[in-house]
């Protein structure tokens, strides 16, 4: 143990941590959900802070213009055709061997989310969609584990510590989903590099609160953060907890993790394409659906995905029948699609 501990001196001289607080931080459990432009930040520091359990969960695969924002990631990866969560737990083992880190190449959903958070300590959000972040927000609520809030755009950014029966929870804050076009997108308004790093420090920092107890210190407001303009807010939300009937906190309404079966397509952020994930597909024989395609295209395929490209329609199937159909941003479209070229 005095060995392993030396590699955190410098953090263990950090008063409010010290050792026996590093200690702790090294039985911890800590799941990131996306590992993006937040995730890939909030990951490398969780582990060279040495939380000792780390989850890594993201559903895509790398691109270019991932890699003006995403630390993790080069251009070997785009390369190698690897998903994000796969190349993130290989790097950052080789950042510290002393931490178990798993990468999970899956879309977390409804059906799915209670197993892969089931024994957190701690969530930190990396997504890019509010849908999700309700969601994560419903299953922390139900079973009782602090997460923390994190979502950037162009220049600005939003994080929140949400601890459950201490502070509002997300639904406190934003009642409901935003209706189509009320907030800007990736597409739109874009995003610079820094704002995600900031966003995603001040959430590593107050996970290590939260993981060692340290609630005095914990922040108990909104950060609203744009630093093109060089701008700083603290927001006072606590009195949201009071002030409404919040179906996640107050009525134990898990409206997201109680949603029905069916088939989810989600647009992904910045990409022009669409997810479609359905429910009882199961198991994809990738190789064998690559040889029968290889009689009409060409196709790429290895253990973790199946690529390929009908004139400017990209297609990209997982090995759970998940698949990303890039070129379009209509969704009966893509479901189509899905069942023509992909149909099992």
């Amino acid at each position: 143990m005095v060995d392993v501990l030396s590699r955190y001196s410098q953090q263990t001289l950090f008063h409010p941590i010290g050792i026996d607080h590093q200690k702790s931080l090294m039985q911890s459990y800590a799941v990131v959900v996306g590992c993006g432009a937040l995730g890939s930040v909030s990951a490398c520091y969780l582990v060279r802070a040495g939380i000792g359990h780390i989850r890594i969960i993201d559903r895509d695969f790398i691109e270019e213009c991932n890699l003006q924002r995403q630390i993790l990631f080069d251009e070997e990866d785009i390369r190698n055709n690897l998903p994000k969560a796969v190349v993130a737990e290989n790097k950052l083992k080789r950042v510290n061997s002393h931490v178990n880190i798993e990468g999970v190449v899956a879309d977390v959903n409804h059906t799915n989310i209670e197993e892969l958070v089931s024994g957190a300590d701690i969530i930190l959000d990396g997504t890019d969609n509010f849908e999700t972040r309700f969601l994560i927000n419903d299953v922390c609520v139900k079973h009782n584990i602090p997460w923390i809030y994190g979502a950037c755009i162009g220049s600005k950014g939003l994080t929140m510590n949400i601890v459950p029966s201490e502070t509002p929870c997300l639904r406190c804050v934003f009642h409901s989903l935003p209706q189509t076009g009320t907030f800007p997108t990736c597409n739109t308004a874009g995003i610079i590099g820094p704002i995600a790093s900031i966003i995603a420090s001040i959430q590593v920092t107050e996970a290590i609160k939260i993981l060692i107890k340290d609630f005095e210190s914990m922040s108990r407001r909104l950060f609203d953060i744009d630093v093109w303009n060089t701008k700083f807010r603290q927001l006072d939300v606590q009195a949201l907890r009071k002030l409404n009937d919040c179906p996640a906190c107050k009525l134990s309404n898990y409206e997201f993790l109680n949603a029905e079966e069916g088939i989810l397509t989600t647009l992904l952020c910045g990409k022009n394409a669409i997810q479609i994930t359905y429910r009882n597909v199961g198991k994809a024989n990738i190789e064998q659906l690559a040889e029968r395609l290889r009689s009409t295209m060409d196709v790429s395929c290895n253990e973790f995905m199946l690529r390929f490209k009908v004139d400017d329609i990209g297609f990209t199937l997982f090995p759970d029948g998940r698949a990303i159909i890039t070129g379009t941003e209509d969704k009966n479209m893509a479901k189509g699609l899905y069942a023509k070229y992909l149909g099992m």
